[in-house]
This record gives structure tokens, C-alpha cells and sequence, in this order.
């Protein structure tokens, strides 16, 4: 049987969902980073705080992705996400949509280089990678990591890919396992 990238009705809602819930979450991670970056940035580590909680704010891009297995499923879902925050009031406001736009285009990069022909453990890492470099490419361009050090960009980094692979990895595959034995995602035949 060969795969569609045909959207039903009870896909859109679903990701309609994933999106509200994500944007919750991404709203709520605001003050958390600001409470971060004040207690990191005595010891010189107040850019971390970005690169632990990047991992949530990049989740429902490969969430999307592998539960969805249709092209513009990850950038949609992370895209929606950042769209929610933003009308929360995150405390980024209208930027939030840019971010929204880079994070899903990097998550939507990994599944695009299989080809949409891989939905699995290797495609989602494949999204987590290309998520981390583009969004860290991204920090360089545009909040100044281009002017730290070398030693604390890698670390920046290295940060960065394993939040980005905890959360949009490893829980997006369990949240996915966990559907799968739902049968939610199942197509019905009449």
C-alpha cells in the first residue's frame, strides 16, 4: 500500500491540538528562561539557558513530523506552536513567528533529506541534528553567538543537541509509541 500525503480531517485536528498544546507550553518556558539566564549568568553561562530549554521549544516540529509522516507536517507543527505563544503574549511577541519559521524548517530539513521515505528512529535523529545546526546557526546570525569564544560554543552547542534530542527525539518517539497503542493514527476503512 503505498503512503498519502493526504491530510484528514481528524489529522488537522490533531495537529491543531499539538500546536495549542505546545504553544502552552513554549508561553509558560518564557519566564523559566528568564530565570535561567539570571542564575547562569553570574558564572558566565547565561547563553545556556537558550541551548537547555531549546529541546522544548523545538519538540513539536519533530513530533509533528514522525507522528504525522506527511511533508509540511513538521514545520507546520512547530510553525502553529509559535503562532499560539505569540497570541499568549509571549514575551518575544511577533519575533516568535520568525523563530517558529526556522525551527520548523529545520525540523522539517531532516525528514526531507530521507526522501519522506524513512519515518523512524533515523529520520527523527536525522531531524534533531539538522534542527540543532540550523537553529544554532540561526543564535550566531541573530542573538550574538558569533562573538563567544570557541570553548563556549561548543559546549553551546553540545547543550543544545542533547536537549534537542531529549525532548524532540527520545519524548517525541515515546509520545508517538504511546499513540500508536491508541490506534489513534490508524486509517479507517468503510
Amino acid at each position: 500500500m503505498k503512503a498519502s500525503n493526504a491530510w484528514h480531517l481528524r489529522d488537522i485536528i490533531l495537529l491543531t491540538l499539538i500546536a495549542i498544546f505546545f504553544g502552552v507550553i513554549y508561553w509558560v518556558i518564557g519566564p523559566l528562561y528568564n530565570v535561567l539566564t539570571l542564575a547562569l549568568t553570574p558564572v558566565g553561562l547565561g547563553p545556556a539557558a537558550n541551548d537547555i530549554l531549546m529541546g522544548v521549544w523545538v519538540m513539536a516540529g519533530p513530533l509533528a513530523g514522525y507522528l504525522f509522516k506527511r511533508v509540511g507536517s513538521a514545520f507546520l507543527g512547530e510553525f502553529l506552536g509559535s503562532i499560539v505563544e505569540m497570541f499568549l503574549g509571549g514575551q518575544w511577541g511577533a519575533s516568535t513567528m520568525i523563530s517558529g519559521v526556522v525551527q520548523g524548517v529545520a525540523s522539517e530539513l531532516g525528514f526531507t533529506l530521507t526522501g519522506y521515505k524513512r519515518f523512524d528512529w533515523f529520520s527523527l535523529n536525522l531531524s534533531v541534528l539538522t534542527t540543532t545546526i540550523v537553529t544554532f546557526g540561526w543564535d550566531m546570525a541573530r542573538n550574538g553567538y558569533a562573538s563567544y569564544h570557541l570553548g563556549l560554543l561548543v559546549a553551546l552547542f553540545i547543550i543544545r543537541l542533547i536537549s534537542t534530542w531529549f525532548f524532540g527525539g527520545l519524548l517525541s518517539k515515546m509520545i508517538v509509541n504511546l499513540l500508536d497503542r491508541t490506534h489513534l493514527m490508524q486509517t479507517q476503512t468503510r
